[in-house]
C-alpha cells in the first residue's frame, strides 16, 4: 500500500493517474447507454490525438469532477446535478444497501 498523500493545495492540482499499475479497485455498474456513451468519448478523443483506455478516460473525469466540487461544494456540477434528481424524484433510497432492500421492503 501506498502512503497516504495529502491532499492538493488547490483543486487545480487534482490529477487523474495515468497508465500505471492500480491497487485499489472499485466496480462501477453502468447502462448499455451510458457504457455506449463512454465508449464514443473515447473514439472522440483518438479522433483528437488523444489514446486512451476507458479506465483513464474515468479517472479523468472523477479527477475533474472531484476539483470541481474542492473549488465550488454545495454549487458544483456534481451536487447541483443530485439536488435536480433529488427534487425531481428521480433519486431511489440513495442510502439504501443494495443487498437489504428486501429488509427495507419487508419492514414497510
Amino acid at each position: 500500500m501506498r502512503p497516504a498523500v495529502p491532499l492538493p493545495a488547490t483543486s487545480d492540482e487534482r490529477q487523474a493517474t495515468g497508465r500505471e499499475r492500480h491497487d485499489q479497485k472499485i466496480t462501477v455498474y453502468l447502462s448499455a447507454t451510458e457504457l455506449l456513451d463512454l465508449e464514443h468519448a473515447r473514439l472522440r478523443l483518438r479522433r483528437y490525438g488523444f489514446v486512451l483506455d476507458r479506465g483513464r478516460l474515468v479517472r479523468e473525469a472523477i479527477a475533474i469532477l472531484l476539483a470541481d466540487f474542492d473549488a465550488r461544494g454545495k454549487d458544483s456540477l456534481v451536487a447541483r446535478r443530485i439536488r435536480s434528481t433529488r427534487e425531481a424524484g428521480q433519486d431511489k433510497d440513495e442510502d439504501a444497501v443494495p443487498s437489504l432492500a428486501w429488509a427495507q421492503w419487508a419492514a414497510r
